[in-house]
This record gives C-alpha cells, structure tokens and sequence, in this order.
C-alpha cells in the first residue's frame, strides 16, 4: 500500500500543481527514515530515493536538508546492493546531490567516495557485472568520471604566481630530482651569479622556454599549474622514469633533445581537452572510460603514461626542435584512438598506445589518404553524381520505414534529466503518426495502443535545437540537449509535439525522415555519412567492370560440416 502511495504522489508532482518547495520538513524526514531504514521493502526505499533525487536540484534548502539526513555512507550501503533498482536509483540521487553542490562541497564529496573505495566498487561490481549496464547507470558513471576530473578545473586555470614559496619549491623540486647530484654542492662553493647560472642551465635541460625564469612557462592558463602538478606527480612517483627522461635528452645534441618541462605543458593541456576537463557535464551522454574507475590519480597516472610516450614518438620521428607541434599531434592521435577503443584498465592502455607507434600511424594516415584520393578522381566524381539520385531515395525510404517501425523517447523535466516514456511512429501508409505514453519495459507498443495521432497532412514545419519551444521553455540550454531536441509544429493552431531523441542517430533519422513527410531535403548529417558509404560500396562495385557477371542478392550457403575432424593437429602434445 506505502509503495503504491508513493507512486501516486510522484505522479502528481510530475505534473507540476505543486512546487517541491512547499513539502513540509516532517514529509520529507518521513521520505528519509524510509531510506535509511534497513528492515523495508526495496521498492519503498527505491521511490523514497527517486523523491529525494527529485527534491535535491529544485532549491538549496531541500538540498542540504538531504544531504544532512541521508549520509554518503547510507548512499553507498544501497548503491552495495545486489537489487540493480535500488542501485541505479541510489546512484542518481549521489549525482543529484555532486550537481547541486558547491565547489568545495563537492571536493570534499569527492575525497570521502576516495576513501571508501568507491571507484574499485563500480569498477568490479557495476562496469564489470554479469548484468549489462543500462543507459541510466552510464549516464551516472560519465557524470561522476566528469565530476570527478572537473576537480582538476581550478588548478588548470589557475597561473602561476612566481612569489608564491609553495608554488616555487614545486619547481625547484623538479630540478632537484633531476640533478641531486649537482644540486647538493654546498651553499658557500659558489657565488649567486654562479649558481643562478647553473640553476638556469639545469632548468634548460629541463626543457623549460624562459630558463632564467621558468615560471614564465607556467604563466598560460589553461593547463596552468595543473603542468606543473603533473610534472611533480611524475617526479616523485616514477623517479627512474623521470631520471632517465630528462638524462636521456640532456646528452643529445640541443636540436634533438625533447624538452620535458614544454612538453608536459602542452600535453597536460591535450589531456584537457581530450577529456573535457572544465566543460559542464552533458545531461544525455553516456560516454565514459571504464579504466578511469579502476585507477586512483587517474589522471596524474595517464600523465605518466603518455609523457613517457611523448619521449618515445620524438626518438621515432628522429624530431628536432621544429618539430615539436608536429610531434604533439601525432601523441594527440595515438591517445584519440586509444581512448576511443574504450580500454578496460590503465595498463591496457599504456600497452596498446605504447603499439601503436609512428609508423603505425603513418600506415593509418596513408591508407586515409589513398582512399580520399581514390574518391577524388575526376571520373569518380562524375560517377558519383549519377548514382547519387537513386541512393538518396534509398536512403529516404530507410528513413521512413525507421520511423514506422517507431522509437521510445523520454519526457525530460526541469527537475529531472529523465522521467516518463512515450512513444511515437509512423503509420505504414506514411499518412498519420501515433504517438502515446508507454510504461517501462514496453519496447514497440501496436499502433492501436497509442491514442494520440498527427495526420502528416496537418505538420506544417520542422523545428530543431533553439527554435524548439520546449527548450526555450525549460530553460535547457545544455549543448547536449539541444543537439537533441526538435518539435513538429502541426495544424492550423500551431501546437507542437517536442521531441527529445535518446541518441544523436535518432534525431538524424528522426528528423530526417520527418523532413522527406515535408517534402524537404534531408539535413542530417547522418544523410551525408550513409551516402558516402552506399557510394563508396556502389562505386567499388561499378569500377570492378563486373557488367556481364550476376551479383546473388543473397549470400553464398553455409556448407555442411566435414564427416570428421582428423585433418585438426593437436597442438598441446607438442607443448608438452
């Protein structure tokens, strides 16, 4: 019965009669004592969170009264559980409340999490499960990765401040491990000058631009003095590394040798960029890399990692200082397409980069080449303006069928990032669209399940992104969201049905084939991607002049399995 009348008010609080501000303090610790008590029933505790989740991002008050009652320790019990409901929805109110709070409430969210371990937990028991992880959970997971890493934002931003003791005893200390030896000569051997001057001249073996003053270097933010880190970091935590890093360089001759301090700078600054330190957290992307939950110093660690690789690439492509951006780019392509391969632990990654070395990379570049200039030829080209006609009404009828087959999209709220599920499609005469809530597990509900339906007739224009009045509305203006978003403005009214595609393939699909309904052109740039490919596969077959030969529509049969399996050698004998 409690869990039945939980629903029902989470049901009308979607409809917005009542703000979540006006919620008694006593309802609310009713809400939390359901939570925090252990002998009740998971679907009770599992609404219970979903309230809370819904409290937490409409006012501060509501917050820190749910971050009081319910304890990041209480949070992570339920986020141990083996029910996958009561995980997932114990996981989405720890990231209503990451969101809600201040910076420095949020570090000291962040380091407690450390402590417990929670980063080995969701590395071993939720990205590592039996059960696959859903799109809700990898949602949360991105969020807490970018939450995570967004820590490093203030450091990255911030310069350096060359009066600052701390900051200067960082970058002596960089010196210091890397010249002990000279670093020890006592303080009366020589003079200022002349030990200013062997400080300079360690400091340009160091590879820093403004040897006389390296703070200078660290002035550009960002990465600012989160370089500076990372170079401390891999100083003291792999000193042969480092050693032999900047030994190695400091014997070769000046134009060959691979400044450190300039490289770390800059690498430190691709890292950034690539793991979208400082940007806000999208509310729809579910992109994270699973080897950052089983890592501690994650990106301290893949700092390590890559500047070794900086090293590596610049003996590879026999580098002199001129070449230092050429060499930049190619480290920032071997990390690219490391990191997209989606690497489980930091060691697999380390071992496929550290692989994928400078010749590997000019293989890729040149096999990239030789096909764009195949494509670019003169007669192709003419070729391809031929076939293109027909392949685009293949593709607009693949558009259409998407849509007859139908989509589930989810409502998004100004509270929540995603609440009910309803779904739309077309009818198979291409004259109507149906559309309709669903409940969740409902996949492709009949089309006479869906009571609502838009006679295409009756659409009179396509909006996207901005010009779409549920994102003005909402107030959204998340990039994320709004590459997202598109409405169909229908009838003489002019109502419109918002649209919030799940993916951005959807949206291409969606909006593309709404678009061919209008009898415009299909904008998408998935119509772009999809030509190319029918292109390239109908232009490969015509160029193999294969006129007078039958091409089977289906593919050649399975043949039956051999009698025995005596021509099989058995290998583990000769190991033996």
């Amino acid at each position: 019965m409690l869990a039945h009348t939980l629903k029902a008010f989470t049901e009308l609080m979607e409809h917005d009669f009542v703000s979540w501000e006006n919620l008694s303090t006593v309802f609310i610790k009713k809400i939390v004592s359901y939570v925090n008590m252990n002998a009740v029933d998971a679907s009770i505790q599992q609404l219970s969170l979903s309230i809370l989740e819904n409290m937490v991002p409409t006012s501060r008050l509501l917050f820190e009264v749910v971050k009081k009652e319910v304890t990041l320790d209480r949070l992570l019990t339920h986020l141990q559980a083996t029910n996958a409901q009561l995980q997932l929805k114990a996981m989405a109110l720890l990231i209503a409340l990451l969101l809600s709070a201040t910076d420095a409430e949020r570090r000291d969210m962040m380091d407690y999490l450390r402590e417990k371990n929670i980063r080995q937990f969701i590395h071993k028991n939720i990205i590592h499960s039996s059960e696959p992880l859903g799109d809700e959970m990898a949602h949360y997971l991105y969020v807490l990765q970018s939450v995570s890493l967004n820590l490093c934002e203030h450091r990255m931003k911030m310069s350096m401040d060359p009066y600052s003791q701390e900051q200067r005893d960082l970058l002596h200390s960089l010196r210091q491990t890397a010249f002990e030896s000279e670093s020890e000569v006592p303080a009366g051997t020589f003079s200022t000058e002349r030990r200013r001057s062997l400080c300079a001249k360690e400091f340009r073996k160091l590879g820093f631009v403004n040897n006389s003053n390296p703070a200078e270097d660290l002035h550009r933010a960002p990465p600012g003095l989160l370089a500076l880190d990372n170079m401390v970091y891999f100083a003291r935590n792999t000193p042969n590394a480092y050693s032999r890093f900047v030994l190695e360089n400091s014997s070769r001759e000046d134009k060959h040798e691979c400044p450190f301090a300039r490289s770390s700078i800059q690498l430190t600054l691709i890292l950034c960029e690539i793991l979208h330190i400082g940007e806000p957290c999208s509310e729809t992307a579910q992109a994270f890399y699973p080897m950052f939950f089983g890592q501690d110093h994650f990106f301290e660690e893949l700092f390590c990692i890559c500047i070794q690789l900086v090293n590596k690439t610049w003996k590879e492509m026999r580098a002199t200082q001129e070449d230092f951006d050429k060499v930049m780019q190619v480290v920032r392509e071997q990390i690219t397409r490391i990191l997209s391969l989606k690497p489980t632990s930091l060691e697999l990654f380390k071992t496929r980069v550290n692989a994928l070395n400078y010749s590997e990379i000019l293989k890729l570049r040149q096999t990239e080449r030789l096909h764009q200039e195949e494509t670019l030829a003169v007669p192709v080209l003419e070729l391809r303006e031929k076939l293109k006609p027909e392949l685009l009404e293949l593709i607009r009828q693949q558009r259409l069928l998407h849509l007859c087959e139908g989509t589930l999209f989810r409502k998004i709220s100004s509270r929540r990032r995603q609440d009910k599920l309803w779904f739309c499609r077309l009818s198979p005469n291409h004259k109507v669209l149906h559309y309709g809530d669903v409940e969740e597990g409902v996949q492709s509900p009949p089309i006479e399940s869906l009571p609502e339906k838009i006679p295409v007739a009756d659409m009179k224009m396509l909006l996207v992104g901005k010009e779409c009045p549920h994102t003005k509305s909402s107030g959204k203006q998340n990039k994320d969201v709004l590459e997202l978003a598109f409405s169909i403005v229908h009838d003489v009214e002019e109502c419109c049905l918002n649209f919030i595609a799940p993916t951005r393939y959807e949206f291409c699909l969606w909006t593309d084939g709404l678009n061919v309904l209008l009898g415009k052109e299909m904008t998408s740039e998935r119509t772009q991607t999809d030509l190319d490919v029918l292109l390239s596969m109908e232009l490969k077959l015509r160029l193999l002049d294969l006129e007078n030969i039958s091409i089977p529509d289906d593919p050649p049969p399975i043949p039956k399995p051999p009698s025995n399996l005596n021509f099989c050698y058995d290998f583990s004998h000769a190991e033996q």
